[in-house]
């Protein structure tokens, strides 16, 4: 792994663990995952292969993104703090929940490039996949899905917050007759 898909990856986890103490909902707070994981999939994915089973594998990367991603959607708290601003607060499960997302991704990078190389390849042949491009679409489409699909369930329950009860407005004036 390279020094950008570190701090690629540090990047993911911080965003959520700066969300357990509870962080302002902004959109760029809500996009700047989406950016992240974007600029890792234009730079990796170059394709997803559909020979073998190589397709089965892209597609269970990206089921395995969508359960974890939904999971840490699902286990953040969206409310008003006092001062009327949306706040997303993730918890203890959606902080385990990401983090397991990208160590996952990271310890498969982290195996497959210091000795077990081999094993990986003797795992494709006995399972039909017959590229290293399958694992790398099964790895991005993993977190791609994961990230979208914590980012639409925070952006819906915004939304939903929003509906119900929008931003306090100003006071409005007393009238004249009841000061």
């Amino acid at each position: 792994m390279s020094i950008s898909d570190y701090l690629l990856n540090g990047a993911l986890v911080a965003l959520v663990i700066l969300q357990i103490r509870g962080r302002r909902i902004t959109v760029r707070n809500l996009a700047l995952p989406l950016v992240i994981v974007a600029v890792a999939a234009m730079t990796y994915l170059h394709g997803v292969p559909t020979a073998g089973n190589d397709l089965m594998l892209a597609l269970a990367g990206a089921a395995a993104g969508l359960l974890l991603g939904g999971g840490c959607g699902l286990a953040t708290a969206v409310y008003r703090r006092a001062d009327g601003a949306p706040v997303a607060k993730a918890g203890a499960v959606a902080a385990v929940l990401w983090v397991a997302g990208v160590g996952a991704r990271m310890a498969f990078a982290l195996y497959a490039t210091h000795g077990g190389g081999r094993s990986i390849g003797r795992f494709s042949i006995a399972h039909h996949i017959t590229s290293a491009q399958a694992w790398v679409a099964c790895l991005i489409l993993m977190a791609l899905v994961e990230v979208v699909s914590r980012s639409a369930i925070l952006a819906a329950k915004y939304s939903a917050l929003v509906r119900l009860r929008p931003a306090a407005a100003a006071p409005a004036p007393v009238p004249a007759e009841l000061s």
